[in-house]
């Protein structure tokens, strides 16, 4: 398939990934320290991944 394509839908799955991370208690990382408050924060590294993807379908035009 086109790149551009693959990468779209990329970004677009790990937006949505890194949206569903909203509700999640963090278990592990810096993020574990706040316990019961990180939920309702999106994980750093799945938010930045996203970021990376998108970025990379906007280069591939």
């Amino acid at each position: 398939g086109d790149v551009r394509k693959v990468l779209l839908a990329a970004a677009e799955a790990a937006e949505a990934g890194a949206v569903s991370t909203d509700p999640m208690l963090a278990r592990k990382g810096r993020a574990s320290y706040l316990g019961e408050r990180s939920i309702g924060h999106r994980d750093p590294g799945a938010v930045s991944s996203a970021l990376i993807l998108r970025a990379a379908a906007g280069a591939a035009e």
